[in-house]
């Protein structure tokens, strides 16, 4: 007898309205499940990039310092470091035109800030997908019930049956469909919350990084909270 009750009867007796509600939902949950396990990932290598900027400062030369951040693509450690160096040497290069207009400082912050925006743009790319689903899903689910509880009970008075036994399963059936939307509504939000959180931390380590680059590339010399006492890490230019 439960067999003639589901997801699977639901599909079977449903019209197009029904199935294209199911095949909706059906498809914003992949979606977002891909876009959660792909911004994951994106998100812990991206913790193991930030592990490396320590052993950035403790290089004897830029070659060898941009070796130990690595040379993934999309490395934002990696892109901020050459940006401010490319930055320098544009500076050095075309001082006579940029002298009397942009001192040094102001040019490499504002390439750092460049390069941070494209490393923000990159780690918020699909977080999109999930806030929408998040959103859209619940009453994505509730039209598919309502729709569904409409069918339903005109069936029931055309039968002219309207007993518990013959109303409980086609509106339980349509209730299916809200259920179902907020089981891909739920992940999805979790899911956002987590990868904001996320990137949130990998910001503040790219910022800390490019702070301290824009002291290197202007002044020679890291920054360290050590440095009224005199103690800033040195490291030769490439």
């Amino acid at each position: 007898m439960n067999s003639q009750f589901g997801l699977m009867h639901v599909w079977t007796q449903g019209d197009w309205v029904t199935r294209g509600v199911f095949l909706a939902l059906v498809s914003m949950s992949v979606l977002s499940w891909i876009v959660i396990v792909i911004k994951a990932l994106d998100i812990m290598r991206a913790k193991r990039q930030a592990a490396r900027v320590e052993s950035f400062w403790h290089s004897s030369d830029m070659a060898e310092a941009l070796g130990k951040l690595g040379n993934e693509p999309g490395n934002p450690f990696r892109e901020l470091t050459i940006e401010g160096r490319e930055a320098a040497a544009h500076h050095r290069a075309t001082r006579a035109q940029l002298h009397d207009s942009l001192d040094v400082s102001d040019w490499i912050l504002s390439a750092l800030r460049n390069s941070i925006d494209v490393a923000t743009a990159r780690m918020q790319a699909g977080l999109a997908v999930l806030a929408s689903v998040g959103s859209t899903a619940p009453f994505v689910g509730l039209f598919g019930t309502v729709w569904g509880i409409y069918h339903a009970l005109m069936s029931i008075g055309a039968a002219g049956q309207a007993s518990i036994d013959k109303v409980a399963g086609p509106i339980g059936e349509a209730l299916i469909m809200t259920a179902l939307g907020l089981a891909v509504a739920i992940p999805a939000v979790l899911g956002y919350n987590a990868l904001v959180r996320g990137n949130k931390h990998i910001l503040v380590k790219l910022n800390r990084f490019a702070h301290d680059l824009h002291a290197y590339y202007v002044t020679g010399a890291r920054v360290t909270t050590a440095a009224a006492d005199g103690n800033v890490v040195r490291m030769k230019k490439a």
